[in-house]
């Protein structure tokens, strides 16, 4: 890792209507590392992944990508790679023909297509067609896609979403070839145990909130102390309190959650059983 922050955003803030999608977010991303960006869906995540690829304007805040202004995507894009949201690509090209346009399209060199078809286990199935392939295979198309400019900074929206436990992974196999040299990868999903494995580093968050940024063994070390319980009603917060005193645990209360200490419990297990002691209380009478 470098000194230097691949990424850096301060209060960055988006609103749709009353809603914040983000919300004061702010937190530094070190060079060289499988960044996991983790978080429950609707947390905000492929949200900041559009802020920070200038498809989506932020209401506040600001920060800097590969040390150029936020609020100026152009002098930073030729050094980012993304896959957001799917590889859209032509079904009817095949996965080498896809590579060649879009490196046209983008200016790149053409060249550089068959190291990243090999990078990303596609090279024996490049000239079949792309609408042939499986969902597994589609994604790594997506991502060799995002490789043609040998970017500084690979950002990749859930690319192991609706894929089979052996397409997951493969992926994440890839995933932990991505970061050679001086190349960050960053990732989101929303399960913690998808990318636990590979990530150097986590940023995790929720309702558009930061939650913890740091090295991946740091949070493990830190998620066996405590986990947060939200009711699915706000107001039903102090029933919820209830079950996790009858259950004979302390919870502190953080905002609309409850803060519950493990205390040697595995965390896992501990949040199943509360979420099932929880139920019957939600139930109607």
């Amino acid at each position: 890792m470098t000194s230097t922050p691949v990424l850096s955003v301060e209060g960055l803030t988006k609103h749709y209507g009353r809603r914040a999608a983000v919300d004061g977010l702010t937190v530094e991303l070190p060079r060289g590392v499988v960044a996991g960006f983790i978080g429950p869906n609707g947390a905000g995540k492929t949200t900041t992944m559009a802020m920070l690829l200038g498809l989506v304007r932020p209401t506040s805040g600001g920060g800097t990508v590969l040390g150029e202004p936020l609020d100026r995507p152009d002098r930073y894009l030729g050094q980012v790679g993304a896959l957001v949201e799917g590889p859209a690509l032509w079904p009817a090209l095949t996965g080498v023909e896809n590579l060649r346009a879009l490196a046209r399209l983008g200016g790149n060199d053409v060249r550089r297509i068959p190291a990243v078809l090999d990078l990303v286990g596609l090279a024996d199935r490049a000239g079949d067609r792309f609408g042939e392939y499986s969902l597994g295979m589609k994604q790594r198309l997506g991502i060799a896609a995002a490789l043609l400019g040998d970017p500084a900074l690979l950002i990749l929206d859930e690319p192991a979403n609706g894929l089979d436990p052996v397409g997951m992974s493969e992926m994440r196999d890839l995933l932990g070839r991505l970061a050679v040299e001086d190349r960050t990868v960053l990732v989101s999903s929303h399960i913690l145990s998808e990318l636990e494995q590979i990530s150097d580093w986590l940023l995790i968050i929720d309702r558009g909130r930061l939650v913890y940024a740091g090295e991946a063994a740091g949070f493990a070390a830190r998620a066996v102390v405590e986990i947060l319980l939200a009711p699915a009603e706000t107001d039903q917060l102090l029933e919820l309190a209830d079950v996790v005193s009858r259950e004979g645990l302390v919870a502190g209360r953080d905002g609309d959650q409850l803060v519950v200490a493990v205390n040697g419990h595995d965390p896992r297990l501990l949040a199943a059983s509360l979420n099932r002691a929880a139920k019957p209380a939600a139930s109607p009478a």
